[in-house]
């Protein structure tokens, strides 16, 4: 009996200090890796945080493959219509991380996430020289002015609906313009309100897949296969 008792007892404390250095083990990648997103990823004056799941870790590492990484950034900057568009918060879930090239690469085979954008960023975006908010019941508040022959300066504001096109576009366009009947006036005012954007600079293999206006900015649905999470 003492014998089991001293084996038992031995093999609680092996077992503790292998919990131990596998989360040690855990945690330094942790930072290893949101380390080197910030610095591929543009995140500017912000952060990036990045969670391990699954354990022991030690193993996963070994067959090089990780079960789930979760990854949240804040003040990525990504590219639309050739202007730099901040997006404030970036969330995504990463699945089946193969690592590669002596762990300096890391792909994943699915990827779910979202990101916001401010409606100020979305109103830079345009190019236009217009203002951007919420309209309210998931509708865009789109505002600018245009000249009109002999009425002058026209300011309109509309609802718009802002939606994804092609998979890396986002696209506004005003349900319906008020026209007021005089001629020109909507060709004008959509020439200013409606825009189409393309977002480059996300991990490749990352896809715009839905978009949804709320009070604090759009909220975008990301989906992608085989997306490269470093490297």
């Amino acid at each position: 009996m003492r014998a089991l008792r001293i084996l038992l007892i031995t093999a609680v404390v092996l077992g503790g200090l292998f919990i131990a250095a596998d989360r040690l083990a855990v945690n330094y990648a942790e930072g290893e890796v949101a380390g080197k997103i910030q610095a591929q990823r543009g995140v500017g004056g912000g952060s990036a945080d990045v969670s391990i799941k699954g354990f022991p870790f030690l193993t996963q590492v070994l067959g090089k493959e990780l079960d789930e990484v979760d990854v949240t950034l804040n003040g990525v900057e990504a590219q639309a219509g050739g202007r730099t568009l901040h997006i404030a918060r970036m969330t995504a879930a990463l699945h089946d991380v193969r690592l590669g090239g002596n762990f300096s690469t890391a792909t994943a085979a699915t990827a779910t996430g979202t990101a916001r954008v401010s409606y100020a960023e979305l109103a830079k975006a345009s190019g236009e020289d217009v203002t951007v908010g919420y309209g309210g019941n998931g509708k865009v508040k789109v505002t600018g002015s245009v000249q009109v022959p002999v009425l002058g300066s026209v300011t309109r504001s509309v609802l718009s609906t802002v939606s994804i096109a092609d998979g890396d576009t986002i696209r506004v366009r005003a349900d319906e313009v008020p026209g007021e009947g005089i001629p020109g006036v909507e060709e004008r005012v959509r020439e200013r309100t409606d825009f189409d954007r393309s977002v480059a600079g996300l991990p490749a293999g990352l896809k715009l897949q839905k978009v949804e206006a709320t009070a604090e900015g759009v909220v975008i649905t990301l989906t992608g296969t085989n997306v490269v999470l470093a490297g």
